[in-house]
């Protein structure tokens, strides 16, 4: 009877704590490298391969290629590279035999949504937003919205083989950015009031990847001006 209750009280125990860690690694973003390492002391190489991230359900990430020669994302457990073809055009290939110098991931299974306020057409809006109705919620944390952008700005980071370097304004060299309209779109993001030059630059708390529900275009996001009435914003679920 003892030998039983010991047992069952192993049983629970152990129960309990995959429950814990489960809940603890729920939502929690992994950052890998550091956007400040990239741009100012030249490491381009991938600091991670995305075929190693093991558990690729429900899985949502975004950072730059290796040598800053395209963007990465990641939606809902399929990854998406986007390489620079001309001043007009670009390549957009689902693959995750593709590496990053750094790069933001998490696995998020439940989302809250709400359509975002008419009041919020800008990307500094959308900050502004997020840092007040996501005060008592554990940071960092990524997000997406779905909808439709009215104009949207987008790049691609486009390096020239073999360049060296040692500065932000360096590490841009080649870049290309698109313009667009009306187009529908996802939007994944990423949130930090602590990650400046780590995964954010050092203006903001965001870093955003932007694509088209086509799959024809994707970037990172510089500029946005929302349709009212359209966006629908998802925050995890704690």
């Amino acid at each position: 009877m003892n030998f039983k209750i010991t047992l069952l009280g192993l049983t629970i125990l152990s129960l309990t704590s995959f429950i814990l860690t489960a809940q603890q690694t729920t939502n929690e973003v992994k950052i890998v490298g550091e956007m400040k390492n990239v741009m100012w002391k030249g490491q381009l190489y991938g600091n991670i391969k995305l075929d190693t991230i093991t558990n690729k359900t429900n899985l949502y990430g975004l950072g730059p290629l290796e040598y800053l020669s395209g963007e990465i994302l990641i939606i809902d457990g399929k990854a998406y590279k986007s390489t620079v073809v001309s001043d007009t055009t670009m390549k957009v290939e689902e693959t995750y035999d593709i590496k990053a110098p750094f790069f933001g991931y998490a696995n998020i299974t439940r989302w809250t949504q709400q359509t975002l306020p008419d009041s919020i057409h800008t990307m500094r809006q959308l900050e502004q937003y997020l840092d007040k109705v996501t005060k008592s919620s554990p940071r960092p944390f990524m997000f997406k919205l779905s909808g439709t952008v009215e104009q949207a700005t987008i790049h691609i980071v486009n390096l020239p083989k073999g360049s060296k370097v040692s500065s932000p304004d360096e590490a841009h060299n080649g870049q290309k950015n698109y313009e667009l309209k009306n187009e529908p779109s996802e939007i994944i993001g990423f949130f930090s009031t602590n990650h400046k030059a780590v995964f954010t630059h050092h203006d903001t708390y965001l870093h955003l990847h932007l694509m088209t529900t086509n799959r024809q275009k994707m970037g990172h996001l510089d500029e946005v001006l929302f349709k009212k009435g359209t966006m629908k914003l998802y925050l995890p679920i704690e």
